[in-house]
């Protein structure tokens, strides 16, 4: 298969595949989005409807199936760690055949389940950050200022990675290709990993838990960065401490939201991940381990 990207499916068409289907489907390319039976009926008949603004409000047309049927040139994966397993049997491996498979999920273990599955060097596991919500079938609301996208991929060819992160670029995610995955990935584990785990366990936004609950910010912190550290992801506490402090007080992580809402949450792909990764490396991480305990034991 060539390097450009024409087609593009989309498992999850949620807040954030539901944007990149759209942003991809304005730019000319065929976008096949993948579902259940009642949204993919509504997506082929309406469309995909986007509030946002950075790049207004429009409809864009989209396909949408149930499965995957034919090759395409990349599948992105936007659904959660809890809905992955029953949503890979949308995309069989031998139709997906040459494609890149390019996982937004949370998280640093997936890489290496979806490359048991399917392609090993085909598989490129992307960070994405943005604020973008599904507020119904086929509608979206984008709230943050910015779409920013890295993509990795350590065995994925190189000309691959360039052509995707230039197809998503021009629909307007600002995409950059990072030569190492494992920092990638930590990247965003250890800036999620304190304010997901924090703002579920005491029900608080973040301006309440940096105020509130400061000191154990702070160990939570310096806990995630020596993992990250030893996984060869980046390790600044003081840095992740100036970002935690810069956001709106009012702001709640995901996994705070699908608590509230009784949705399942990441707390295995997130906390569970980041206690392994510290017994493989033989750190102690006490009060990540009570968060988890605690969420755990309230029933999460």
């Amino acid at each position: 298969m060539a390097n450009d990207v024409s087609t593009v499916a989309v498992l999850g068409p949620g807040g954030v595949g539901g944007l990149l289907a759209a942003l991809l489907a304005r730019t000319g390319r065929r976008v096949i989005c993948l579902a259940g039976e009642e949204t993919a009926h509504t997506l082929s008949a309406d469309g995909i409807r986007v509030r946002s603004a950075v790049f207004g409000d429009f409809t864009a047309r989209v396909e949408a199936d149930t499965e995957l049927r034919e090759p395409a040139d990349a599948c992105l994966v936007a659904v959660k760690h809890t809905a992955l397993d029953a949503a890979l049997t949308r995309v069989a491996p031998e139709t997906l055949g040459d494609g890149l498979l390019v996982p937004f999920l949370n998280g640093v273990e997936h890489p290496a389940t979806l490359r048991d599955r399917y392609r090993p060097n085909r598989v490129a596991p992307a960070v994405i950050r943005v604020e973008s919500t599904r507020v119904g079938p086929g509608m979206i609301d984008h709230a943050s200022p910015f779409v920013e996208i890295d993509l990795a991929g350590d065995p994925v060819p190189r000309p691959r990675l360039d052509a995707l992160a230039q197809a998503l670029t021009a629909a307007g995610p600002a995409t950059r290709v990072l030569d190492d995955e494992a920092a990638a990935l930590w990247a965003k584990m250890s800036f999620l990993a304190p304010f997901a785990l924090l703002t579920t366990r005491h029900a608080l936004p973040m301006g309440d838990v940096r105020t509130g609950h400061r000191e154990e910010l702070t160990a939570l912190v310096e806990e995630t960065a020596a993992v990250s550290r030893a996984c060869g992801g980046p390790a600044d506490p003081a840095q992740a401490l100036t970002r935690y402090d810069a956001f709106p007080p009012g702001m709640k992580s995901s996994m705070q939201r699908d608590a509230e809402a009784g949705r399942p949450l990441e707390l295995d792909a997130i906390g569970g991940a980041l206690l392994r990764a510290a017994e493989r490396h033989g750190i102690e991480a006490p009060v990540t381990a009570r968060l988890v305990r605690e969420l755990r034991e309230a029933g999460h």
